[in-house]
């Protein structure tokens, strides 16, 4: 009788998976799962304490669910990635496993661990799938079967092989008859640093990130359009999260979006949330024939010549939310004590960092994943390059946000920058983008500091310094 083991990596769902689906296909095979934690390498990808929290409530809730489907999930730790293979290799010896099921990542520390693993595993059948994907990467080229390197031809392209082809999802698997009995199963607990997450706001197991999935298809995605950029309402789907984690898969994001909103591929209500999982899906293909972009390198070589100040004192009052810009400020701290932040301040942060405090932007994007609970190799890379100007279909350099025009327009009556920079609770509607005005005129002093940078000034050096690297 065949043993198959089925590899949880970040796809921690029974719904739609691809792999696990395949490892449960045939009916006379005892299947059994393996989550192996890998410490330091997280510790090198800078992954934040939220997410390993949030992992670890999903993994639990996972072992529950499988159990119920007579699959055991043993667990195991190891440092890293060198050393999961060892461990894999050892796991299948034990329990004499025969084929060996696993969803792609497209990372190159991953991608080379996979390659690792089917090297050591040279008695073991791997099958692996492109499971976090709508589309395959190589599903959609340029004529000369190059990668896009814009978003827009991309886009055309996906949804036009969307129409030749529309990906299902697979259903959860059945209950085993061949249960497997002999297998260990760990308590799951990492040594790697935890901070706990709020669950209202980030679905803690698989049930509830499908409710909330179908919750905002039926009732957000529709004002998605007109309600997603201001911070002070809850326009978003705040699925990203589970999506980074592989809680719920992308094409059961595009299965429900299409089922509540039925002219979405119609430019309808629901096409500008489609919009976001093409970016997603844009983002992972593209780091998969640029694998440079996993090693801290911009898309656009002549960026990397742009000579970036180096000021810890900046840094620090960037990462801490103490600018004195109060839009920037607002969202940093949003991010700080919940592990988000909203789309629309991630773009104004980003481009205060780079274009205000000309502060390399590779600063940035490890900020982001040693915060984010929703911390993606790919979203936060594309993210980032985009708001330097470094990266692929990015805002041309001399393109850079006024971070006081940016909070009048996104949030004009102050009510999101009251609700995280409580110092301005007293600064009028009128002057709560520039409180410094008021606090001069009133002799007032508050407890919150003026800006760090003049705007004006900052630009006009930072097209300077962008110049001069263009030029060579």
């Amino acid at each position: 009788m065949p043993t198959h083991l089925m590899w949880f990596r970040h796809d921690l769902r029974l719904n739609d998976n691809l792999a696990l689906s395949a490892a449960c296909r045939s009916a006379d095979a005892t299947v059994i799962a393996l989550y192996i934690a890998t410490p330091k390498q997280w510790q090198q990808h800078a992954m934040s304490p939220r997410q390993a929290a949030y992992i670890h409530a999903h993994l639990t809730a996972l072992r529950a669910s499988l159990e119920e489907k007579g699959i055991p999930l043993a667990f195991v730790e190891v440092d890293d990635f060198a050393a999961s293979v060892e461990a894999l290799k050892i796991f299948c010896d034990e329990h004499e496993v025969s084929s060996l099921f696993y969803n792609y990542q497209y990372e190159v520390n991953e991608r080379q661990r996979d390659a690792a693993v089917e090297k050591a595993l040279d008695e073991v059948r791997c099958q692996g799938f492109d499971d976090s994907v709508i589309l395959s990467p190589g599903a959609v080229m340029t004529g000369n079967h190059e990668m896009y390197k814009v978003f827009t031809p991309f886009k055309k392209a996906w949804l036009t092989r969307l129409n030749d082809g529309m990906p299902e999802c697979v259903a959860a698997p059945a209950k085993r008859k061949n249960a497997a009995h002999s297998v260990t199963c760990a308590p799951i607990t990492f040594s790697y640093p935890q901070q706990d997450f709020d669950a209202s706001l980030f679905a803690a197991d698989e049930k509830s990130a499908i409710r909330q999935l179908r919750q905002f298809c039926q009732q957000g995605a529709g004002e998605y359009a007109s309600q997603r950029d201001f911070p002070a309402i809850e326009g978003t789907s705040r699925l990203s999260a589970a999506l980074a984690i592989g809680a719920i898969s992308p094409r059961q994001c595009l299965h429900r979006l299409l089922t509540e909103q039925p002219k979405t591929l119609d430019d309808g209500p629901g096409s500008v949330w489609l919009n976001e999982l093409i970016w997603r899906e844009f983002y992972r293909h593209l780091m998969t024939y640029n694998p440079a972009l996993c090693k801290h390198r911009p898309f656009i070589g002549w960026t990397e010549r742009v000579k970036w100040h180096v000021s810890p004192e900046h840094l620090k009052a960037w990462q801490e939310g103490q600018t004195g810009y109060p839009i920037v400020d607002a969202a940093m701290r949003q991010l700080n004590a919940t592990g988000w932040m909203h789309n629309r301040l991630r773009m104004i942060a980003a481009s205060f960092l780079v274009k205000d405090l000309l502060i390399d932007w590779r600063e940035g994007e490890r900020y982001f994943m040693s915060q984010l609970i929703d911390g993606d190799l790919a979203a936060n890379n594309g993210g980032w390059q985009w708001a330097a100007s470094t990266g692929t279909d990015a805002a041309p350099y001399f393109r850079i946000f006024n971070p006081t025009t940016q909070g009048e327009r996104f949030d004009k009556e102050g009510e999101f920058i009251r609700q995280w920079v409580s110092e301005l609770a007293e600064v009028p509607q009128k002057l709560i983008h520039e409180p410094w005005k008021w606090a001069d005129k009133e002799g007032v002093t508050l407890a919150y500091p003026r800006p760090i940078v003049d705007h004006k000034q900052a630009r006009s050096e930072t097209l300077a310094a962008y110049e001069a690297a263009r030029k060579g």
